[in-house]
């Protein structure tokens, strides 16, 4: 840990079922109220009991942006846990484990070994997960925390499972304390704390809490991982915030139903993932067709068909940008993480209601299942909400045409049951009114008139969203090129290869439709070496880059194994390019989990 910024790491260990999540709700709970930063992912299997979980929590004192490489602390649930990890503990390193049935194998030097006699200080408990309680006692112990602090976090956890849950687990978290206290050597740095407390929060709840603030009013899904703890969260405030949410029986109905509501004037959203969003392909382009502004969120997960449904990926970008068939306007946009992801949803849909257009939010399993710290003054977003040409005088209007040609391609929409406002709406192409033009014998200089007027609707919308900008030195060695989630962790490498020596900077990019080509370019252009970074095994997002721009990249960095980057994986992609190499795909063996 430097002695200019606090940063440090732990992982809990261990298989489905054995209770991971609490000690790691727990906490980041403590950390966060104590102002400190954190990042954590959970790496775990598609079942519902055994198999391996690996969840590694990273906090600092400064503002953190991936859960990083190392570990300091490692809390080992099972033997299969100590087998994997253990040798990834560096000097100083402390592994915490249960005495009595876990056998360490060869330990590096300098790493303290804490095994806990679970059978003594759990008083022989018949309960099987009283161990993840005592280790959460030595866990406070070696960091320097009070135990008041744990007493208080366990009677919130347990508190609605009566007094005896709670005393259960308090007198098992004091004698895990007692005993570190006795047995094990505490780190030498007190746990730092920030200047205020931090809020907690998963990327899917950000996604949701964005949606709310936007002024959504229907939500509609059907459960799908990784997208589905947006479902959670929108069900469980749905009744406090006026908003209607329904669990539809397949994706289908649900892509039907956000249109519908849509259609009548609500702001609607759903989301899904990868297979989900390929049903719903054939609603996006319907949306289109009839000019109904909508907003569907795809978290990737690794794929194709059912894939892996636990793990993240980059995959989905070919499919977002061909989602339905023909052509037809659309926006798409990729947050960089939990944060943007919370105030993207207004602006998208602001553009939604703006161009009459249905919009695309491409996230993935890493910022959606994500757990991060925020600052709440972040979370006072109180967004402009702009409908766009929306009618809403009831006065007659014989003359009204719902699709009326318009130099902007920005028709007036009526919702329906305005009075004097009778028009048609259907998926077939249409005049301006709305009537399908296939019953005129498929007139072409009206069918060539509508797809030009559709055009026009966002002809010039890249000029209302901010373009992506370079971070960084302006003549660095290198620069790394991203989209989406891999923000933070190309900004973490970023440091670790100028102590290495080597200069880079980064373009991010978050809008992919429309897209900033000129801007692109012109970054592009005055590099003197271009790396693209992405979770993905063909270079998706470089193959759009260049239909769009004509570019050749110098090199690539790829990783499509399911879980995500980390700083070191593009350091080594960055050096071993500048060797002389063009592409660095990371190889397994260097995934800590």
């Amino acid at each position: 840990m430097s002695s200019e910024q606090f940063d440090f790491s732990l992982a809990i260990g261990g298989a489905a079922g054995q209770g991971i999540a609490t000690p790691g709700n727990i906490l980041a709970r403590t950390f966060t109220r104590r102002g400190l930063w954190l990042n954590a992912y959970n790496a775990y299997q598609s079942i519902v009991r055994g198999g391996h979980i690996f969840l590694t929590m990273r906090i600092s004192d400064k503002e953190i942006y991936s859960h990083g490489d190392s570990l300091d602390m490692l809390l080992c649930l099972n033997q299969d846990t100590m087998d994997r990890h253990l040798g990834l503990m560096g000097p100083g390193g402390q592994v915490i484990f249960n005495g009595d049935k876990i056998i360490p194998g060869e330990t590096p030097e300098g790493v303290q070994l804490c095994p806990m006699p679970i059978k003594e200080l759990s008083n022989k408990s018949r309960n099987k997960v009283i161990q993840n309680t005592i280790a959460l006692g030595v866990i406070n112990n070696l960091l320097g925390l009070e135990f008041d602090l744990l007493e208080n976090s366990l009677k919130q956890q347990f508190g609605r499972k009566g007094d005896a849950v709670v005393e259960e687990n308090t007198s098992a978290a004091k004698a895990g304390y007692e005993y570190a206290k006795e047995h094990f050597k505490a780190y030498p740095e007190p746990l730092a704390t920030g200047p205020k407390p931090l809020a907690l929060w998963t990327g899917n709840e950000a996604l949701a809490m964005g949606g709310a603030a936007a002024g959504v009013k229907f939500y509609t899904a059907y459960p799908m991982s990784p997208s589905t703890g947006v479902l959670h969260w929108m069900a469980a405030n749905a009744r406090e915030l006026g908003i209607m949410v329904r669990q539809a029986e397949d994706e289908i109905a649900v892509a039907n139903m956000a249109i519908g509501a849509a259609h009548v004037g609500a702001r609607a959203m759903c989301a899904t993932s990868g297979g989900g969003f390929a049903l719903m392909t054939e609603a996006v382009g319907a949306a289109a067709m009839m000019e109904i502004p909508v907003v569907f969120i795809n978290v990737m997960r690794a794929g194709p068909s059912t894939g892996v449904p636990t793990k993240t990926e980059q995959g989905d970008l070919w499919q977002v940008l061909g989602a339905s068939q023909g052509d037809f306007e659309r926006l798409i946009v990729a947050p960089t993480d939990a944060l943007d992801a919370f105030k993207i949803i207004p602006e998208l849909f602001n553009l939604c209601d703006q161009h009459q257009c249905p919009g695309i939010v491409i996230t993935d399993l890493l910022i959606s299942e994500g757990t991060f710290s925020t600052d709440p003054d972040n979370l006072n977003l109180q967004p402009e909400i702009d409908r766009g040409e929306m009618l809403t005088n009831g006065a007659d209007n014989n003359d009204y045409l719902r699709y009326e040609l318009t130099d902007s391609g920005i028709s007036p929409r009526a919702l329906p049951g305005l009075e004097g406002h009778v028009h048609v709406v259907a998926t077939d192409e249409h005049d301006q009114d709305g009537v399908i033009i296939s019953d005129e014998f498929t007139n072409p200089h009206k069918r060539r008139q509508m797809v030009e007027k559709r055009a026009r609707k966002i002809a010039n919308i890249v000029e209302k969203i901010e373009p992506p900008k370079l971070d960084g030195p302006a003549d660095a060695d290198v620069t790394l090129i991203g989209w989406g989630s891999t923000y933070g962790v190309i900004k973490e490498a970023i440091e670790q290869l100028a102590s290495k020596g080597v200069t880079a900077n980064h373009l991010s990019i978050r809008w992919i439709v429309p897209f900033h080509a000129e801007v692109v370019i012109n970054i592009v252009n005055d590099a003197k070496r271009t790396i693209i970074v992405e979770n993905n095994y063909s270079g998706q997002f470089h193959r759009y880059l260049r239909s769009e721009t004509g570019l050749a990249i110098d090199g690539h960095i790829r990783k499509y194994d399911g879980e995500p980057f980390m700083p070191h994986h593009i350091v080594d992609g960055v050096l071993e390019q500048i060797a002389g190499n063009t592409t660095h795909s990371v190889p397994f063996q260097e995934i800590m989990v």
